[in-house]
């Protein structure tokens, strides 16, 4: 599996790696989609610290995922995005607007937490 994906608590952390096809991206989407469902998942973790790359097709995907698994009733934060990623993301235009990112899994999940938090009216 090019995305595995570990439970922890209710949270799922998919961790992507190099040489992810749009297939597998796609697969990756609608496996999420139905696992936060049926896991009763409050947050999900997309890892890509191990990518050097993100193309148009993997940015749009992540987003997507953020959207559906947020309709379905969880939180998701990207995590790890490479300092060359990141600055080419900004050059062509490339955005996760509207998604949390954060440096690396452990503040991922502390990202989670204060959403989880704060829903509580907190």
């Amino acid at each position: 599996m090019p995305a595995p994906i570990l439970k922890l608590g209710e949270h799922l952390i998919a961790s992507l790696q190099p040489g992810l096809t749009d297939t597998d991206l796609t697969h990756l989407r609608d496996e999420l989609a139905e696992m936060v469902g049926s896991s009763r998942t409050r947050g999900v973790i997309l890892d890509v610290s191990r990518l050097d790359v993100l193309d148009s097709f993997a940015a749009r995907t992540l987003r997507t995922i953020a959207g559906t698994t947020r309709m379905r009733g969880a939180e998701t934060v990207i995590v790890g995005i490479q300092p060359d990623v990141a600055f080419s993301m900004v050059q062509l235009g490339v955005t996760f607007d509207n998604v949390a990112t954060a440096l690396d899994l452990e503040e991922g999940l502390a990202v989670l937490q204060r959403a989880r938090d704060g829903e509580g009216g907190g």
